[in-house]
């Protein structure tokens, strides 16, 4: 008996045990992501574009942000190939286009934020709540102040105009924001009317698409092109740069917004979703959130020239002076989901 009652006593105590053990390491799996005070961003932002406001971040909530930088296309192809062991929580990107490629790959996540979906208009954001928008910014026509005036500039699609043969200057077939813009207009204006376009746009070129959209401002202030396609921050950015030549080349041109009397002016985003393999999701939320918060806000249109996502934050004094504009309000996805057919378009109209 005594035998039998040690026995009985010894299993009673060890079941408990692996109870206990049991709801030990199952609190220690939910709680671990709230011990871990930091999270983990990989952005193709250049640091000087976004560290300030991750210091602010941290400085508020005592959470370490880790930031890796580097082209947008290698950060995504870094995160398929880490899969669920990336340590990335935060994928931090520019252009729509790029946002939907991570979304087709299968390493993002829907975010589950209240506030980031208030913060976020419906048009900047996916449709499947898979990333967001944090920053406009708006691709616009940069014209020669000597040579063009502005009553002779209407949309991107009267650039295919007779007028502007040899006149035009623009980046390369291969850049997504110009692939986002053709995107934009064939999910408006149809496949069929985009190609048409196309075929008297790329007729109008000046010369070999070549350079950045900087380079694309310096053709039209050195008179190898009258019109350029660019986004509006680089001429902002060049405004106000240390470089007297960018000043220069600056100030020689003036920005039109097209098509205000249609469809407004194209515009995309920067923007952000949470990975899939994120083992720091809570925190990721707060940082997109205050990302998108007037605060953050006000300082990208101050420090990057670039639009916020909603009308209520005062803008930086050079956004100012370029008036205000009637944009695209096409859910960017859509960018995303026309990029394929906008290369293959761009591709038959020979455009490099």
């Amino acid at each position: 008996m005594i035998i039998i009652s040690v026995r009985n006593y010894l299993e009673s105590t060890m079941t408990k045990l692996n109870r206990f053990f049991s709801i030990l390491i199952v609190t220690c799996l939910i709680n671990i992501e709230v011990l871990s005070n930091e999270v983990n961003i990989y952005s193709a932002r250049q640091e000087a574009l976004i560290k300030p406001l991750l210091d602010k971040f941290s400085e508020r909530t005592a959470v370490k942000v880790n930031l890796v930088t580097g082209k947008g296309d290698a950060l995504l192809t870094r995160l398929i190939n880490e899969g669920k062991n990336s340590p990335a929580d935060i994928l931090l990107t520019v252009d729509a286009g790029r946002l939907f490629r991570a979304q087709q790959a299968n390493v993002l996540k829907p975010i589950d934020s209240s506030t980031i979906k208030e913060l976020v208009p419906d048009n900047l954001k996916s449709s499947h709540n898979m990333w967001v928008g944090l920053s406009i910014r708006a691709r616009v026509m940069i014209y020669s102040k000597d040579r063009v005036s502005a009553e002779d500039l209407d949309s991107y699609e009267s650039l295919a105009d007779e007028q502007w043969s040899g006149r035009i200057c623009i980046r390369s077939s291969s850049n997504i924001y110009n692939q986002s813009m053709v995107a934009g207009m064939i999910a408006q204006n149809g496949l069929k009317k985009t190609e048409q376009w196309l075929q008297g746009f790329t007729a109008n070129f000046a010369r070999k698409p070549a350079g950045g959209d900087r380079d694309q401002i310096k053709a039209v202030a050195a008179g190898e092109c009258d019109v350029a396609i660019a986004n509006s921050y680089y001429l902002g950015h060049m405004l106000n740069s240390t470089d007297a030549s960018q000043r220069s080349a600056a100030e020689k041109v003036s920005l039109f917004w097209p098509n205000q009397k249609d469809r407004g002016t194209h515009i995309n985003i920067s923007g952000a979703g949470i990975t899939k393999s994120s083992k720091n999701t809570l925190n990721a939320e707060k940082l997109i959130a205050f990302l998108a918060s007037d605060e953050s806000q006000r300082w990208y249109a101050e420090k990057n020239n670039e639009f916020p996502i909603r009308d209520n934050i005062e803008v930086s004094s050079i956004l100012d002076s370029w008036g205000s504009f009637r944009a695209d309000k096409i859910n960017v996805t859509q960018l995303g989901e026309y990029n394929s057919e906008a290369i293959k378009a761009m591709d038959r109209a020979g455009w490099k």
